[in-house]
């Protein structure tokens, strides 16, 4: 980077509503940080939604907007959205005049549509953090008037302006591009054996009732013993699994709500099943394994299919159906774990697509348009 350019004094970072947007924006806040201590970062998220909790907990301020989604279903919710968006409209001008950012970051989610909407009327630089292969509309229409957009696929000028485009790839947890850790000491984290064929299953923090299902029609199994499991079920799904699967009925499984130790539990994994959001996507990448993934059915757009088609299209990944997964999931896993040449292949592959240095590049591109 070059040496004279001005680190960012005064930032406003907008978004939130699930980690895949929140963990990227407390990336590129700390990199910011790193450049510049003095450095004062505002985040602006959703009132009511997971950003409210764990930006705080970083050790950021944060203001929440009133603002919500459209729901599918007619609800008295839908109705009251217009006074919402109107009253975050406000709130966000008011923020930001008062706030005065040279900047304003948005990582996607309901908070940055009306944030980056008045900062671009208010001639705030503006600069879009896309995460998935497929935007969402509201990005659509922001990178208009956005002074650059850094994207984590390639391929994505048929949604944004071409100029505007730079291809950064995602920011993730530093820990995982560290990896401090290495197999053994990774088993014993979770009380494993290492000379064991490990396959962790992450159906992220709220849990995946699809993954789910199909871990419980394994249980039964002849050959479950053969495998050891480190299974992240989600917070709403752990108390009535966890009767059925106690440790000492099924010793070789580790049932977890949430996984706190990530580096530990790739770093134990010979195969991820996973769901196909931006993050994780970026993540696996980043760690190489071979992996399965099962992208959400219940996602605007149908994205996570498009991310996980992204790394099937370079053989780096293998896809299989929400609503295959019951049946063909854990057999398809086992089936790869047995097939070392094609294991191999795909974290060969996988790795490739790594950007491990992502939220260096975004912040990089920050910077280079802050007025001087």
């Amino acid at each position: 980077m070059n040496s004279e350019r001005k680190h960012i004094a005064k930032v406003i970072i907008s978004g939130g509503g699930t980690g895949g947007h929140i963990f990227p924006a407390i990336a590129i806040a700390n990199e910011i940080k790193s450049r510049n201590p003095k450095a004062d970062i505002l985040f602006v998220g959703a009132l009511g939604r997971m950003e409210m909790t764990k930006v705080p907990e970083a050790g950021y301020e944060i203001i929440g907007l009133p603002i919500s989604g459209l729901q599918r279903k007619l609800t008295f919710s839908n109705f009251l959205l217009p006074f919402k968006i109107l009253k975050s409209l406000f709130m966000a001008k008011r923020v930001i005049k008062e706030f005065q950012p040279e900047l304003v970051i948005g990582v996607g989610g309901y908070a940055s549509g009306p944030t980056l909407k008045v900062a671009s009327i208010l001639k705030v630089p503006t600069l879009i953090q896309e995460q998935n292969s497929y935007p969402g509309k509201t990005n659509i229409l922001l990178s208009k008037k956005a002074s650059l957009i850094c994207t984590a696929y390639e391929g994505l000028s048929k949604f944004f302006p071409e100029d505007k485009i730079r291809f950064t790839g995602n920011p993730v947890r530093k820990d995982l591009s560290e990896r401090n850790i290495d197999r053994n000491e990774a088993h014993q984290v979770f009380g494993l054996d290492p000379s064991h064929k490990t396959i962790l299953i992450l159906g992220g923090s709220l849990g995946a009732k699809t993954l789910n299902d199909a871990m419980i029609g394994m249980l039964d199994s002849k050959d479950q013993n053969n495998y050891q499991y480190i299974w992240q079920c989600g917070k709403y799904y752990f108390e009535a699994l966890s009767s059925m699967v106690s440790e000492e009925k099924h010793p070789n499984i580790k049932l977890l709500a949430f996984i706190s130790r990530m580096d530990a539990a790739y770093a134990a994994a010979d195969l991820i099943v996973s769901r196909a959001g931006a993050l994780s996507v970026s993540e696996l990448c980043l760690v190489g394994k071979p992996v399965i993934l099962v992208p959400s059915p219940n996602v605007s757009e149908d994205h996570q299919t498009k991310n996980a088609m992204s790394l099937v299209n370079s053989e780096a990944a293998v896809l299989v159906k929400d609503a295959e997964a019951q049946k063909e999931l854990i057999h398809k896993a086992k089936e790869l774990l047995v097939n070392e040449e094609q294991s191999t292949k795909l974290a060969k592959n996988i790795l490739s697509l790594a950007r491990p240095n992502a939220t260096v590049e975004i912040v990089d591109e920050s910077e280079s348009i802050i007025a001087y």
